[in-house]
């Protein structure tokens, strides 16, 4: 029975702590840092096993497994500044800061794991990629998502990359709704037949996900169709080229963001 302090208690704590209450995980204790008290007081209500640790290194000393949820900015401000058991495993949300620098902060910890959490884990569904690969840490997350192990860390940044698309998904969502609201239908069942229809296509898509996914994409097509003019019209205006592009600048600004944090490191 797990005794789990989260440090940083934003959306993605929210969603995390969410998920691990609907669970099968078993743990003894929830900490949360205090930081931000709305959140915290919401959780605490949810469950008498959740208490509020107005200091960090308190909750670490508490804790078996530690999770940072802070950003790139403060997690280099206070990580140093805490001492972590040499037995405990870390789990890292921060998206900039890599595991070498990591280490370093935590003045050599041997259990250190970065994991990309999305708002869905919250009802234990979504991908949670995670590097290095570490048993432990996969057996917990596969209770709350797929678990993709990452062999390479530069690699992770790729997925970040991609974590960036979920906001242009739901304004696609939006707009189609919108659409239909605009020709007359109403609004609860223009959100409920567009949401339906996404989500349907998505559990689709996940069966065949070993597959080559533009099979989907052909098998969805009839000649002279409606599907086909969409498409063929979609990538005449660059809809999809643009997504790549939007994508390379997304991975362009996290590589520039992790070099100025080692230059900055060489000032220090």
């Amino acid at each position: 029975n797990m005794k789990l302090g989260f440090i940083g208690t934003g959306e993605i704590t929210k969603a995390v702590v969410i998920g691990i209450l609907g669970s099968k995980i078993k743990f003894k204790k929830i900490y949360l840092s205090k930081r931000n008290s709305k959140i915290s007081t919401y959780l605490k209500k949810k469950s008498k096993k959740i208490q509020i640790e107005k200091n960090n290194q308190h909750l670490i000393n508490k804790s078996d497994w530690v999770f940072l949820a802070i950003t790139p900015k403060v997690g280099n401000q206070i990580i140093e500044k805490l001492h972590f058991k040499k037995k405990q495993t870390i789990v890292s949300f921060i998206s900039t800061i890599h595991l070498p620098r990591l280490k370093k902060l935590t003045k050599n910890n041997k259990n250190i794991v970065r994991a990309i959490p999305l708002p869905p884990i919250s009802l234990r569904k979504g991908p949670v990629p995670i590097f290095p690969p570490n048993k432990k840490v996969k057996k917990f997350f596969s209770h709350l998502g797929t678990v993709i192990e990452i062999n390479n860390e530069k690699k992770s940044l790729n997925f970040w990359s991609t974590s960036g698309m979920m906001a242009p998904f739901y304004e696609l969502l939006n707009t189609l709704s919108k659409w239909l609201i605009f020709k007359g239908v109403k609004k609860n069942n223009a959100q409920s037949y567009i949401t339906s229809l996404f989500i349907a296509l998505s559990e689709s898509a996940y069966s065949h996900s070993n597959k080559d996914l533009s099979i989907l994409v052909k098998n969805s097509q009839t000649p002279g169709g409606l599907n086909e003019q969409a498409v063929r019209s979609l990538r005449k205006l660059k809809f999809y080229s643009s997504t790549d592009k939007t994508l390379n600048e997304i991975l362009k600004r996290l590589k520039k963001q992790i070099k100025c944090e080692k230059f900055l490191k060489t000032l220090k």
